[in-house]
């Protein structure tokens, strides 16, 4: 697990930011972290980076513990899952070699 973050948090959005980070690496022991205050909403993102297919599998691991720190708890806390750049590349470069389909005829 790696940890990048030069935001400062209050006492219990950082307890809330490690347990997010615990359930993530509980189930990805690879993932990446990145801690940023964003805008759109206002709040605590929690990015992190993980190699995998479906980075939904992410939010499920996360989802109901993050409803309640936001619902229950009222903490502005959001986690954004990202796969690696260089798996997005390879699968961008994989469309592009794919054989395009054949046009359809027309009547």
């Amino acid at each position: 697990m790696r940890l990048e973050s030069d935001v400062r948090l209050a006492p219990r959005m950082e307890e809330a930011v490690h347990e997010l980070q615990r359930l993530i690496t509980a189930r990805f022991p690879q993932a990446a972290f990145v801690v940023e205050e964003g805008c759109d909403p206002k709040g605590i993102y929690v990015v992190t980076t993980v190699d995998i297919a479906d980075t939904d599998e992410v939010t499920t691991a996360v989802g109901d513990r993050l409803v309640e720190l936001q619902v229950e708890e009222g903490l502005p806390v959001y986690v954004t899952p990202l796969r690696p750049i260089e798996r997005v590349v390879a699968q961008l470069r994989e469309q592009e070699a794919a054989t395009p389909p054949a046009p359809l005829r027309l009547p």
